[in-house]
Order: C-alpha cells, then sequence, then structure tokens
C-alpha cells in the first residue's frame, strides 16, 4: 500500500470513490457542487493529508478516518431515518 499512495492521482482516486457510490448515491441535485468536483476536491485533501504521515502510519491512518467517517455516516443515516 505504501508505494501506491505515492503514485495514485486524485483523478485516480475520486474516480474509484465514485464507483463505491453506485451502491448507495447521493441525491447530487440538491447541492450546489457537482459531483465530480466534489470527489476530486475530497480525494485531494486526502491525498495530500496521506502523504504527509510516514509510510508506516499511512494504513493506520486510514483506517482511523475509514472508521471515523463510517460511524458519522452510520450516525447520519439513523437521524435521517428518525432513529437516532
Amino acid at each position: 500500500m505504501n508505494e501506491k499512495i505515492d503514485i495514485i492521482t486524485a483523478h485516480q482516486l475520486a474516480d474509484l470513490a465514485m464507483q463505491a457510490d453506485l451502491s448507495d448515491p447521493i441525491d447530487w441535485g440538491l447541492l450546489n457542487i457537482k459531483e465530480e468536483d466534489a470527489y476530486l476536491l475530497i480525494a485531494e485533501q486526502v491525498l495530500d493529508s496521506m502523504r504527509k504521515n510516514a509510510h508506516d502510519q499511512q494504513l493506520i491512518v486510514a483506517l482511523a478516518s475509514l472508521t471515523k467517517l463510517t460511524v458519522e455516516n452510520f450516525v447520519l443515516n439513523l437521524r435521517l431515518h428518525g432513529k437516532g
């Protein structure tokens, strides 16, 4: 994984993330930003953040970030469905 963080581009990362969104799509019509622009902006920020970490810490940081975002998404979905 460590070497791949140095060679992946923001566009490639955004494309991969958009493919993951196909199973649980966002209603982009309600937002004032285009889907591609949002993904690219966040992908650039994620890559910049990850590259600031030592290679041996990148996986741990990525897993911690993924966990935090998954919990945030879980809580948001509970609230949206009136269960939280």
